[in-house]
């Protein structure tokens, strides 16, 4: 059972940034962040397959989202820039013990989960 803990989240304004963090109790095949804002569906933001590195984005955040690992401090990182209001959800890390060398490995389907962290912008 792989235990996931987000921290981060917050409110700034349109344009600002946030950097997500999740720290993770041992390292497996894929992991990714997903948001749910209310009344829509989750969405899987960004994926990172901690095999090979590669890394996938969701068209909304392309270009302004970056996620990124630390393996030595067990920690997965999401940068959020130029942020929207759009963008305001609850944000979860999950991971996934299937192998994979690709970061759309998030499409797939997670198994664990963590608790989330909210992120609110204004505009």
């Amino acid at each position: 059972q792989v235990q996931l803990m987000e921290s981060g989240g917050g409110s700034v304004q349109t344009g600002g940034s946030l950097r997500l963090s999740c720290g993770y109790s041992y390292l497996t095949w894929c992991m990714g962040w997903f948001r749910q804002a209310p009344g829509k569906e989750r969405e899987g933001v960004a994926g990172i397959s901690f095999a090979s590195g590669s890394t996938y984005y969701a068209d909304s955040v392309k270009g302004r989202f970056t996620i990124s690992r630390d393996n030595a401090k067990n920690t997965l990182y999401l940068q959020m820039n130029s942020l929207k209001p759009e963008d305001s959800a609850m944000y979860y890390c999950a991971a996934s013990p299937r192998r994979s060398y690709d970061g759309s490995c998030i499409q797939s389907g997670m198994d664990y989960w963590g608790k989330g962290t909210p992120v609110t912008i204004s505009s």
